[in-house]
């Protein structure tokens, strides 16, 4: 349990929380979710004690665990993955260190044995023979397969480096978890699992995360960030939301009915306060417009771009064709004799690993090589393209205005700065150099790059990633609205739901599945989950 008493924190004149008040219980997971910039992580950095509060106290009962998820990948670049695990306990690993030194002596005096002997003592009280056991189950679970986890940190690929850092933080259950966006680059099958573990996880977790599937799984509890304030909702995300826009509503409800009452009193008492036979009333109707007072709405923190894909002219029935499309790096099929034709109206969500999915949009975007086999785009087809390493598009030092200019001339100074206010670069935002932007503003810069393309056809690899959930929301709703077509990856559940017509899985010797059905059929299909497993056996037996 944590409690956090007369919280405040400040960073020289700027105040990020107030007076905050709050109890997070065993047996509870709390959704901590605001704007970008609000102090989510901050937050969690107060309570993993990272950061001191400037006023208050956070109370933590002694002896208990806290877990944080890391994100820096590389600094366990020496160590075996399976030994990262056990660090999630740090008494255990350093117990376990310091048998494996006094093991390693060549002579062996008394004190060494009586060291020992209470090293042992205090391993086996920690379930320690049982640890490594512990973190090859986790690892496996999260989707790490057997042969890495005795590999070194530097030698995974940074999908498993993220899985193995998320074991970390779970291992041997912790009294407190923390996990700031634990479902980043985690594929379906981990965050299934991610989420049935946090169902399942008796102790007291605090989860911050823009998937808004996950959190209405996991979470019992929303805290809400806004307004320099933490206020507590019991309940999912999806229910945080319904209650917060009530809440406004019932709000702004009360304060027009109090304006009606403030004009009619008003009114009688222009009109009646000169009348001697009326002048009790009015000055009696004067007190009374002196006690009411509106409910003040304070703007919120959240901030939602305004996305919207225009198209000046559709493409034909075919949009796409690709035939036996063949992609080979390093002697491994990545694609293997892919083909499927993109239709008029397609939004395909694609599935697998992160490089597949990547390669093939690079090739249908010309940017990379194919070994073997064609595609062909329709003759009206106009794409535009978010790559998911954007990093090249912002190697410069120029401002916002001047680099949106170089991908669209607009004249026009005024309508250009007024569309970039409308993507939240507003005032002396749009003189910020872009090397400089947040991961959150360099995708808004994508989107808004993309959205002057004019394109009729969208690909887009995963663009969530750096976003926050207002801004996931609104492309969401742009995704649904657009009419032309779009291929996309994302591990945002709700987008891939409410955004795909159909989904396109790449498996792991390169070939796929192709079906016209909703995300949540396809994911629950027992036909796909058979194909999927004998695709993965077959593939172990090739790779031996």
């Amino acid at each position: 349990m944590i409690t956090v008493n007369n919280v405040s924190l400040r960073f020289g004149t700027k105040t990020l929380f107030q007076d905050v008040n709050l109890k997070f219980v065993d047996g509870a997971c709390y959704g901590l979710i605001g704007a970008n910039g609000s102090g989510k992580s901050t937050f969690l950095k107060l309570l993993n004690g990272e950061l001191d509060t400037t006023t208050g106290d956070i109370i933590i009962p002694k002896n208990e665990r806290v877990s944080t998820l890391e994100q820096d990948h590389y600094k366990y670049d020496e160590f075996r993955a399976i030994d990262v695990v056990i660090m999630g306990n740090k008494k255990l690993y350093d117990i376990k260190v310091e048998k494996e030194e006094l093991y390693s002596h060549t002579e062996f005096t008394d004190a060494d044995g009586i060291r020992l002997g209470e090293l042992e003592a205090e391993f086996m009280e920690l379930n320690g023979w049982e640890a490594e056991s512990e973190a090859s189950i986790l690892l496996s679970n999260l989707g790490v397969l057997n042969k890495y986890h005795e590999l070194k940190m530097k030698d995974l690929e940074n999908n498993d480096k993220v899985k193995v850092l998320l074991a970390k933080s779970l291992f041997q259950n912790p009294d407190i978890l923390l996990l700031d966006e634990p479902t980043n680059n985690l594929d379906i099958e981990a965050i299934n699992w991610l989420s049935e573990f946090i169902i399942d996880y008796p102790n007291c977790c605090i989860v911050v995360s823009h998937d808004r599937h996950f959190l209405n799984n996991v979470c019992t509890h929303i805290v809400d960030i806004d307004y320099g304030k933490l206020t507590l909702y019991t309940g999912n995300y999806d229910f945080w939301r319904e209650s917060s826009e009530l809440l406004l509503k019932q709000v702004k409800e009360a304060n027009r009915k109090k304006e009606d009452k403030i004009k009619e009193l008003k009114d009688f008492i222009a009109r009646f306060q000169a009348n001697a036979s009326k002048s009790r009333q009015a000055t009696s109707r004067k007190k009374i417009l002196e006690k009411i007072e509106l409910e003040e709405i304070i703007p919120s923190s959240r901030k939602y771009p305004y996305i919207d894909f225009k198209f000046e002219k559709g493409n034909g029935k075919e949009v796409l064709n690709v035939e036996n499309l063949t992609v080979e790096v390093d002697g491994r099929k990545l694609l293997n004799k892919v083909s499927f034709s993109v239709l008029k109206g397609d939004k395909i969500a694609f599935l697998g690993s992160n490089i597949q999915k990547t390669l093939l949009f690079s090739v249908l975007t010309k940017q990379k090589k194919y070994t073997s086999g064609e595609f062909k785009w329709g003759s009206n087809v106009l794409i535009s393209y978010f790559e998911s390493d954007n990093s090249e598009y912002f190697n410069t030092n120029i401002n916002i205005l001047d680099w949106i200019s170089k991908y669209k001339r607009i004249d026009d100074l005024e309508m250009l700065r007024s569309f970039l206010g409308r993507m939240l670069f507003s005032g002396d935002d749009v003189f910020k150099s872009v090397d400089v932007l947040s991961g959150g503003e360099k995708a808004r810069c994508m989107l808004s790059k993309m959205m002057l393309d004019n394109p009729n056809v969208l690909i887009l690899d995963e663009p969530t990633n750096h976003l926050d959930l207002e801004s996931i929301t609104s492309l969401n709703t742009a995704m649904k609205k657009f009419q032309g077509e779009i291929l996309f990856t994302s591990h945002d559940y709700e987008l891939n739901e409410t955004a795909a017509n159909r989904i396109i899985e790449i498996l792991e010797d390169g070939t796929i599945i192709d079906r016209r059905i909703p995300y949540s059929e396809y994911i629950k299909d027992e036909k796909v989950k058979k194909i999927r497993e004998k695709n993965k056996k077959i593939e172990k037996v090739m790779q031996q």
